[in-house]
């Protein structure tokens, strides 16, 4: 490999992650918010299993958790939080 593309791939290599860490750390302050919305309108109630697994998945996976706590909110017709 030339020097120039050894390097473009060192940097590929280091950047790549870093924005997957960005884009799952903003998916997990969402999907704590969606949680946070469940939460308050339920007042306490029990949730349904893949809403309590979609909760407890927030840090580990919340790209899995996100579309299952939006669609409990839309589906009791509840506003859901921004997404920034």
């Amino acid at each position: 490999m030339t020097k120039p593309v050894l390097i473009l791939a060192s940097a590929a290599a280091i950047l790549v992650p870093l924005g997957a860490f960005a884009q799952s750390s903003g998916d997990t302050v969402y999907c704590h918010s969606l949680a946070n919305v469940w939460r308050a309108y339920n007042g306490g109630m029990d949730p349904a299993a893949d809403v309590a697994v979609a909760i407890t998945h927030c840090n580990s996976n919340p790209g899995g958790a996100i579309p299952v706590l939006e669609k409990a909110l839309t589906g009791d017709k509840i506003k859901l939080p921004p997404r920034s």
